[in-house]
């Protein structure tokens, strides 16, 4: 069985939502329903106590059906029987109540009383659930839905089946029994009297209970149109009403009132179903049953004492007379017995007797249709009953028996009746008694009643003949005004439809009444003006008196003509009264009655809308005609008064209506005033022309409104309204502007005093913020109207007649609080201390604080409750300490619960609210997000529960405990109903939950709540909303959108919950398991202490499996569609207008589209055309254009202007509908980058198959970039996660590859990578190409495609690791591959160059387009977008493998502008702009791409460089040479040494690879064109060459080694060509020779890291090879011979000297030491990365350790990622050590060829060479005298050498060797003696 909560969800869901229920919905309403049949028969029927279950409970264990045994303890078994004895109820299913009760709210921690409540109330709740199915499933038959047919037809059926098995006579029994003093039903006299409803509120049982037989007597009305009735069931109804009847009889009850209305309804409206649903073949029900008729004509013909009781009775006796009429009718047609016949015509004629007699028209007018009671019923009820007592009435009227009756009755009032009064020759009592006589006259009662059922509903008076042919007749021969005033009141109500106002229209204006005619009404005011006049004329005669009976008739009269032209086509009705000046010409005049002035001016005021100009001459009659507004001092001023009375409007407001007590001319006067004002579309003036009116207003009207006494409580709130209307017109109409600050202060005066400017000065809306920010008149009075509260305003509401009125009223007065809080801050600063802000005012008595924000509780007028949020939403961002105001009130509590059931209350809601300003739930949740961030405790920290007496951190979320918005919100995101309803709540409530999570303060107590398996928020809606199809844009575009933000927020929730939540805490993990198990994969390993985060990717594996598409990848696939055009097309309806209207200059002036413009920030934050601030300006815009537009002769003309507007209105609809689409495409998409991006960044060890998931969201990512739907806003996202996908793949490739099943790893795991397959990687390049030549495209995203370009060519670069040399992983593959093993290093080579040509063949294919763009962007882009695209012909330089691009870039002449730009940059000064910087890096740039051309395409490439220029152009850059810690430099400075560390290294590197032409060159050429540029560029750039030969080495980083190497290569290759050494060079070189030949071990300590200190080792050794290279070339190619060893005096002359044997001999032994170590530290390394499997953790964290290498590893990682990690890095220093010792074997080569050749030749130096001569200048001849000595220290050195081994060096030692055995050989022979 389906629960009525589920029931009543289904029901609602499927019948009452703005769309058709689907067949999904269709299929689980039947079932439902179906399911809950027996519930429905037996309606609110439970089992009783039972003594055996008693006795269970008592036992305190009860095994519940479906479940296990529960025990109790002695306070649940005292609360269970307690609710037993009190609700009658069997006691084991109050302990499933209890259950139920802690399943929804949690009982834990609450006191007895309070769970016995909350119990009962859910009890109740299930009830009215049921009861509301019911009546729902009722008004899905009855009342027209738009449902489908056979939908309706099955429902019914079901609802026949229930009647027909005695379910309505169980609604009339409930009606009856519940209404007992017994458990049952009211409760006994010891039961609890309150009960806890859904909200947590405290409700009264009674109350309850009486709300439950109103709604089962609506059942029961609506039952009788689904079956009708059966004599029985009419029977018990009427007896049932005259109980109900006599009981409101001794009360004012509204409840039981309209329980009675629905009782006497039934039977109304079963007696004319029956009778009106008979056919010729058959009978009806009820006149069929002869002893039914008889009996029931007895009961209804039998009269009481009781008034109450003999009124409804009369009332069902007027609704039988007609039943009888209509089947005698039937029964006539049939033929039946006469003597039945007859008998039914006597009976009929003694109800028609007795219906006359007793006036039941009256009873049914005043005591049920003017009632409160009738007036507050359900809609739909009311409207049913209109409905059935216009059938009532037209069948009785149509009747001729009641024809008959109804002449005879008008004949008794037309004789009864006097003819007339006059104004003054009656007293009060003469004036009641002809009032009771009135009243007493059925005619004149019938009339009115007829009046009252059409004025409610107007449209059942279309194609009503009936009616109409009765007017005909009522209207003829009115010898007293009663009648006529009676019948002129029915003409009014005919006329409140347009067809009606034109058929009474043309009534009066005929001649169908002798009497009664437009003539008549226009002749009277003539001639009373004409008698008044004259009396004027004619001295001391006193003004004639007006007849009472005329002034009555003329009401009436100006009653149908106000109808007429309020509802009159608006075409036609221009015709009709041309002349209306009559209508002004008695306004004057003081022996008017007020009443009549007032009906006068209601009708003048429906003149305003017939057309502009008659506006205009409404205007002048006022002034020429009506009473003036002479303003003098307020009412209580002492001030001297006018000395002469005249008779104004102040006269007669407080002279006149005042002493009467009425104020219909006060009233009527403000509104036409209103009116008028509010029709004004020139406010230049800023209402200075209407300041006469606002002081009478203010002065006269509603100052004194409370004092005054009002005969009709309805005058005084109509008085009220037109006041607060007036000053709420005045609010917006006007602005506050500048000059306003000044207007307080008189500067004549101290600056303390304000002074009172004169009437002409003052401005209506300065003089109200005054009054506001005063706390004076106008604000004390509303405040007066707000205090009693929204208790006492729901009270009057319901109960009251003037309650809509006081609604009214209240609702005015807070739109006019809104309104002075939104301007009182512009002059609140400059109008201190005499004036506050509204809020310090509001501030100084809490109570009126609370009472403007407990009306949110107020649900009878939405518009009351916006008021109130928005209050609530003004005053919490201007008061501090409001929430504490509110805890210290004790208002908090209500508040809170007042907030949450209004916010519930919206998502029951089942109509569309079109809009989003006026929807009370989008008022509340954009509260709660705005107050997140203020300063806590807020009121969105209030209004959601958390703990106001700790931190707000620290509060543990429990909104199953306590009612809130929280708890509301989570139901309704748990839910999801409704959607196309309530899109925009869902919408917002996301948004509040990660508005929530993304508070420091909330975020903690929020994401603990979500993440909870309570709620298990964070995975729920992932299929729900996440991946199901978006709406079709054609037929719900705003849910469409707003689908598309629900996603958006869902999933940066979701992103935030993966970033922010402590995976530490198992309920986090739990959530991120979840949440990427549901994205991505269902695979999704568990975190251990030691998880095992590695897995192999093979390439083979990435090919062959096929897995389903991922969530991530269906997401993307939602919002993958052509953005909506954005651009407002309306040139074309433009020039299709003959009027001038430049819209252009509406939506682009910034006078018209900032604040109070067009444009509008919507609650998205999109900026949107406010459709109504264009339809102003346009139509100001035409005026002004077309000033003849007021006055055009031709309807046509301006209903074409119409036209055009619309649809330029409907231009900028659409316009706001797809800017709000894109937007929220795109925000959709920015959460779906955010929760890929924090995926994989963040949790992808979480995964397997990382590369396979990077590689789908990389290839999705292009794929839908290069879309032609994608926009290129929607670009820029998604290159950017591919380009985070494409950075995590190329960490995942060497991330801990290998099996995850045991904790060793092999050589081999550094081979095998995670690499994507070839075909792939070239998926990727290919998509990344397209997505680059996309047609739609811009600079920013072009960057991050070359970036992501780049990256791609980095990951495809190697498919070994990068960090371990490949000599290492051959030696280790030998050591460890087996015969079956195919990765080898050939295989991945092989792998390797397909790829790099497959990747070059794509970006041939499209090189010409891709290059065009790329040297665009090189050429003409901004400076950050030149220099990622030089960095990205760099890339394709790289790969070139047939100079295809070197081509390319000479044929565009890309190359030279280069050198151009090179050329420009350097003679640019200052550099400290940002641009300038940037245009640094763009030099970079160019110079890292000239150096790939001279480094992939060697001599060739450097002769193409050279060729252009090269050298020539880089000589043109300043070079200099700058150390920080060379002195305290300044900004400037500092500046400049970053620009030339950052320009000069490349220069060097560049001019270095041009001398490797050097070597092509003829050595004899001395004039060579390379060498001689090459030296030029030297001595251009002499000081900067001389200050790096003479920087300390010892002190240099490691840019600085690299630039002193490199000088010291460019130098060795060109300067030995160099004839004289006037630069010194030689000498420098020599120096740095001396200085670094003498090696010692502290020369490499120069850096902390062991890193950094074997990267500077092997930095200064390659600086020790080139200076050995050199030296070794001026010895064999210039014959330069050393000197064995110094002499005394040598260090002492002038200039460098060339290095000593001696010298050597050290360089070679610390050489041969250094080759020792680093065969030693290589064979050790690879012996510990061989045992690597064998070491313990211990042991690996420390190699880790000293290899600072800490932040790889966390924790929890297990041992074979330390070990993977651990022999990584010791491969990597193993490949250093490797390097090291090739280049330590070359430099111990040459320095053993240098010492080989002095020993085999001598020191002697040769004559002819020419240029060592300066050089040698002042050398002394070499002597033999230190040879033994060196020889001596050689020997050892040598003998070191040859104990080198292949097998620990790795190299082939042949040839080396056999130069250490020549040298060893010579070098004893020297030795020897």
């Amino acid at each position: 069985m389906v629960s009525p909560k589920i029931l009543l969800s289904t029901i609602e869901s499927a019948l009452l939502g703005p769309t058709p229920p689907t067949p999904r919905q269709r299929i689980e309403l039947m079932h439902a329903v179906r399911s809950s049949l027996p519930s429905l028969r037996n309606l609110l029927s439970y089992p009783g106590p039972k003594a055996s279950d008693r006795s269970q409970v008592q036992s305190k264990e009860v095994r519940l059906p479906d479940s296990s045994p529960i025990s109790l303890d002695d306070l649940d078994v005292q609360i269970a029987l307690k609710l037993s004895d009190d609700l009658n109820l069997n006691e084991v299913d109050c302990v499933g109540l209890l259950v139920y009760a802690n399943q929804e709210w949690g009982l834990s921690g609450r006191e007895p009383l309070e769970i016995l409540r909350l119990a009962a109330g859910l009890w109740y709740t299930e009830r009215r659930d049921l009861i509301t199915a019911l009546y729902t499933l009722l008004r899905a038959v009855v009342l027209d839905q738009g449902l489908e047919a056979d939908l309706v037809a099955d429902i019914q059926k079901h609802l026949e089946d229930l009647f027909s098995s005695g379910l309505r006579q169980r609604l009339i029994t409930l009606i009856k029994e519940l209404n007992r003093e017994e458990p049952a039903g009211l409760g006994g006299p010891h039961a609890e009297r309150y009960v806890l409803d859904s909200r947590g509120a405290l409700v009264e049982r009674r109350a309850v209970v009486c709300r439950e037989r109103l709604s089962l007597g609506h059942c029961l009305v609506l039952s009788v149109l689904v079956m009708r009735m059966s004599s029985k069931d009419v029977k018990d109804v009427f007896s049932v009403l005259k109980d109900c009847a006599a009981e409101v009889n001794d009360t004012v009850d509204i409840l039981k009132l309209q329980i009675a209305f629905s009782l006497l309804f039934s039977l109304v409206i079963a007696f004319m179903s029956d009778a009106l649903s008979t056919v010729p073949d058959q009978a009806s029900v009820l006149s069929h049953d002869f002893s039914f008729r008889r009996e029931f004509q007895e009961l209804v013909m039998a009269t009481g004492n009781d008034p109450t009781i003999e009124g409804c009775v009369n009332a069902v006796r007027l609704s039988w007379t007609v039943h009888l009429m209509l089947t005698q009718d039937a029964a006539t047609v049939r033929e039946t017995v006469s003597g039945a016949a007859s008998s039914d015509l006597a009976n009929i004629y003694s109800c028609l007797e007795l219906v006359s007699s007793s006036n039941a028209f009256q009873f049914l007018l005043d005591k049920v249709l003017r009632t409160a009671a009738y007036q507050n019923d359900d809609e739909d009820m009311i409207y049913m009953y209109n409905a059935y007592l216009h059938k009532l009435m037209t069948c009785f009227l149509s009747h001729p028996l009641a024809r008959d009756k109804v002449k005879e009755m008008k004949e008794k009032a037309m004789s009864a009746l006097s003819p007339y009064h006059t104004g003054g020759s009656h007293d009060n009592d003469v004036n009641s008694q002809e009032i009771i006589q009135t009243k007493s006259q059925p005619f004149v009662s019938l009339l009115e009643l007829v009046s009252e059922i059409y004025q409610k509903e107007p449209e059942l008076l279309s194609g009503n003949e009936v009616l109409w042919t009765f007017i005909n007749f009522a209207g003829e021969d009115h010898t007293n005004f009663q009648t006529l005033v009676a019948f002129l009141r029915m003409l009014s109500t005919l006329a409140s439809s347009e067809e009606g106002a034109s058929k009474v229209f043309e009534l009066l204006q005929g001649k169908a009444f002798r009497s009664v005619g437009w003539n008549t009404l226009f002749d009277c005011l003539s001639i009373y003006d004409q008698k008044f006049k004259q009396s004027l004329q004619s001295t001391g005669t006193m003004l004639h008196e007006f007849q009472e009976g005329d002034a009555k008739a003329l009401v009436a009269y100006l009653s149908v003509l106000q109808k007429v032209m309020e509802n009159g086509n608006p075409t036609e009705r221009k015709k009709w009264f041309p002349d209306i000046e009559p209508l002004f010409k008695l306004l004057s005049y003081e022996n008017v009655p007020p009443y009549l002035k007032g009906a006068l001016r209601n009708t003048i005021a429906t003149f305003i809308q017939v057309s502009p100009v008659l506006k205009d001459t409404i205007w002048s009659y006022l002034e020429q005609y009506d009473l003036p507004v002479v303003v003098g001092p307020p009412l209580g001023n002492n001030a001297q008064q006018m000395a002469t009375p005249v008779y104004d409007m102040r006269f007669e407001l407080n002279e006149v209506e005042a002493r009467n007590e009425t104020y219909p001319s006060t009233i009527s006067f403000l509104n036409l005033l209103n009116a008028l004002i509010a029709e004004e579309r020139d406010v230049s003036d800023r209402g200075r022309r209407f300041v006469g009116i606002f002081r009478f207003v203010y002065d006269h009207v509603f100052g004194p409104f409370p004092q005054r006494a009002y005969a009709d409580p309805s005058e005084k709130w109509q008085l009220v309204v037109a006041c607060l209307q007036h000053f709420r017109m005045i609010l917006s109409m006007y602005d506050i502007k500048d000059e306003d600050i000044d207007s307080v202060f008189n500067h004549s005066q101290p600056s303390t005093v304000a002074h009172t400017s004169p009437l002409e000065m003052q401005l209506p809306i300065l003089e109200l913020l005054k009054d506001f920010m005063s706390g004076k008149t106008v604000f004390r009075n509303i405040m007066g109207i707000l205090l009693p509260g929204v208790n006492a305003l729901i009270h009057d509401r319901t109960s009251q007649i003037y309650g809509q009125l006081l609604e009214k009223a209240v609702h005015l007065s807070l739109e006019i609080i809104i309104l002075i809080l939104e301007k009182d801050l512009f002059v609140a600063d400059f109008w201190r201390p005499l004036y506050q802000p509204l809020d310090v005012i509001l501030s100084q008595d809490h109570n009126q604080i609370m009472a403007l924000l407990e009306y949110v509780r107020y649900n009878f007028l939405p518009q009351i409750q916006q008021c109130s949020i928005k209050l609530m939403s003004i005053l919490s961002s201007r008061m501090v300490g409001l929430v504490q105001l509110l805890l210290k009130s004790n208002a908090a509590s209500s508040l809170i619960e007042d907030y949450a059931a209004c916010l519930e209350l919206r998502s029951e809601e089942c109509q569309v609210i079109e809009n989003t300003r006026d929807d009370a739930g989008i008022l509340i949740l954009q509260l709660l997000i705005n107050n997140i961030n203020r300063p806590a405790p807020n009121v969105a920290h209030l209004l959601l529960k958390f703990d106001m007496d700790t931190p707000v951190e620290r509060t543990v979320l429990q909104p199953k405990y306590h009612y809130s918005c929280l708890k509301v919100i989570l139901d309704i995101l748990e839910k999801l109903s409704k959607p196309d309803v309530n899109a925009l709540l869902h919408e917002f409530s996301f948004q509040l939950l990660y508005e929530l999570c993304l508070d420091p303060l909330t975020c903690v107590p929020t994401m603990d709540l979500l993440s909870a398996r309570k709620y298990q928020f964070f995975s729920m809606h992932l299929d729900t909303i996440g991946v199901a199809p978006l709406p079709k844009r054609n037929n719900n575009q705003a849910l469409r959108i707003s689908s598309l933000h629900q996603r958006a927020w869902l999933l940066k929730l979701l992103a935030l919950e993966l970033h922010a939540g402590d995976v530490d805490a198992p309920m986090h993990r739990e959530a991120c398991l979840s949440i990427l198990a549901q994205i991505f994969v269902d695979d999704v390993r568990e975190i251990s202490n030691e998880p095992d985060i590695s897995s192999t990717f093979q390439t083979d594996q990435t090919a062959n499996r096929t897995i389903s598409k991922s969530k991530v990848l269906e997401l993307l696939d939602v919002l993958q569609f052509r953005s909506p055009d954005t651009t407002m097309k309306y040139s074309q309806l433009i020039s299709n207008s003959k009027y001038d209207m430049r819209v252009d200059d509406i939506l682009a002036n910034p006078s018209t589209s900032e604040n109070g413009g067009v444009y509008y920030i919507s609650e998205r934050g999109d900026r949107l055309i406010d459709l109504g601030s264009f339809r102003d300006k346009l139509w100001q815009m035409c005026n002004f254009r077309n000033p003849q537009l007021s006055s055009l002769s031709s309807e046509g003309e301006l209903v074409d202007l119409r036209e055009s507007i619309q649809q330029l209105l409907r231009c900028a609809w659409r316009y706001n509908k797809n800017l709000e689409e894109q937007a929220a495409q795109l925000h959709m998409l920015t959460g779906w980058s955010q929760i890929v991006e924090v995926s994989i960044s963040r949790r992808m060890s979480f995964l397997e198959n990382h590369s396979q998931i990077l590689f789908e969201l990389l290839d999705a990512s292009l794929s839908a970039s290069a879309s032609p739907d994608c926009s290129l806003k929607m670009a820029v996202i998604l290159t950017q996660v591919a380009l985070t996908s494409m950075a995590k793949l190329r960490d995942e490739r060497f991330f801990c590859p290998g099996g995850v099943n045991s904790d060793n790893v092999t050589c081999l795991d550094i081979i095998s990578v995670k690499q994507l397959s070839n075909g792939a990687c070239n998926s990727i390049l290919f998509k990344l190409v397209m997505a680059i030549l996309r047609h739609e495209s811009s600079e920013v995203l072009r960057r991050r495609q070359y970036a992501l370009l780049l990256s791609y060519f980095q990951y495809c670069r190697s498919m070994l690791d990068p960090d371990v040399p490949e000599s290492v992983l051959q030696y280790l593959l030998r050591e460890e591959q087996d015969e079956e093993d195919d990765l080898d290093l050939l295989k991945i080579d092989k792998e390797q160059a397909e790829l790099a040509h497959a990747n070059f063949s794509i970006l041939r294919k499209e090189a010409q387009a891709i290059l065009d763009l790329v040297t665009k962007d090189a050429i003409q882009g901004s400076e950050a977008g030149k220099s990622i695209s030089l960095y990205v012909l760099d890339a394709f330089v790289s790969i070139d493998q047939e100079r295809f691009f070197l081509s390319q870039l000479q044929s565009r002449g890309f190359l030279r502008s280069c050198f151009t730009n090179i050329s420009n940059v350097s003679h640019q000064d200052g550099w400290h702009s940002l641009n300038s910087l940037q245009r640094l890096y763009t030099l970079e740039a160019e110079l890292a791409l000239l150096l790939r051309i001279s480094h992939c395409y060697g001599k060739l490439g450097a002769q193409v460089l050279f060729s252009m220029g090269a050298l020539e152009h880089l000589a043109s850059w300043r070079m200099g040479s700058f150390r920080r810690s060379d002195a305290k430099v300044g900004k400037d400075v500092a500046v400049e040494i970053d620009k030339q560390r950052l320009i000069n290294p490349p220069i060097l590197r560049l001019v270095c690879c041009l001398t490797s032409l050097v070597d092509s060159s003829d050595f004899l050429e001395v004039k060579n064109k390379i060498v001689r540029e090459i030296i030029d560029f030297v001595k251009g750039h002499q000081s900067f060459f001389d200050q790096v030969l003479r920087e300390d080495v010892s002190e240099g980083d490691e840019l600085s080694l690299e630039q002193i190497n490199l000088v010291v290569a460019i130098l060795s290759k060109v300067w030995p060509y160099e004839e004289n050494d006037e630069y010194g060079f030689i000498q420098g070189l020599f120096g740095m020779m001396r200085s670094l030949f003498p090696l010692d071990g502290e020369t490499f300590n120069l850096a902390q890291s062991l890193e950094n200190q074997k990267k500077s080792e092997l930095i200064l050794f390659r600086l020790c090879f080139s200076l050995s290279s050199y030296l070794y070339f001026l010895v064999t190619k210039k014959f330069l011979r050393l000197q064995v060893s110094d002499g005394p005096g040598d260090y002492h002359a002038p200039g460098g000297h060339p290095p000593t044997l001696t010298l050597l001999g050290s360089l070679l032994g610390a050489v041969t030491i250094a080759l020792e170590h680093a065969t030693e530290e290589k064979s050790l390394l690879l012996n510990k990365i061989q045992d690597i499997n064998e070491l313990s953790r211990q042991e690996v964290d420390e190699i880790i350790a000293v290899c600072m290498r800490q932040d790889c590893v966390s924790p929890s990682d297990n041992i074979r990622k330390r070990r993977y990690i651990a022999m990584v890095e010791m491969c990597q220093v193993a490949g250093n050590r490797d390097q090291l010792i090739t280049l330590l074997l070359q430099l111990a080569e040459h320095v053993l060829n240098i010492l080989l050749i002095h020993f085999q030749d001598g020191p002697a130096i040769p004559e002819s060479s020419v240029a060592m001569k300066p050089v040698m200048h002042g050398f002394k001849t070499d002597s033999q005298e230190g040879l033994p000595s060196l020889c001596g220290k050689l020997l050892p050195t040598l003998e070191q050498l040859e104990l080198l081994g292949e097998d620990k060096t790795g190299h082939t030692l042949k040839v080396f060797r056999r130069l250490v055995s020549m040298l060893k050989e010579m070098t004893i022979q020297k030795l020897a003696p």
